[in-house]
């Protein structure tokens, strides 16, 4: 494989990571819902440990497992955010 090659299936795994994260976000907004009628935190301490755990015993790389966490990081801290803030529009 040349370079492009390995470009053209970079940008076609960006392209279904970017699916999958919108995806995400949009059962995170589901679950936000449920939250928000049973009165629950949108912050779950154990939910996050119990998904960071889950990946690190998933992951066989190449990235290793502190990398993973931050990655995830991000991501679960972009869908609070966005629970927060349909939160805060739905009142």
């Amino acid at each position: 494989m040349d370079i492009d090659a390995f470009r053209t299936k970079i940008n076609q795994l960006d392209d279904e990571l970017l699916r999958i994260f919108n995806e995400r976000a949009a059962l995170a907004l589901e679950i936000g819902a449920v939250k928000k009628q049973l009165d629950l935190p949108i912050y779950d301490p154990k939910r996050e440990k119990l998904i960071f755990q889950r990946m690190q015993e998933k992951n066989q790389g190449p990235l290793d497992n502190s990398a993973i966490i931050r990655l995830f990081e991000r991501v679960i801290d972009e869908s609070r955010s966005l629970e927060r803030t349909h939160a805060k529009g739905a009142r």
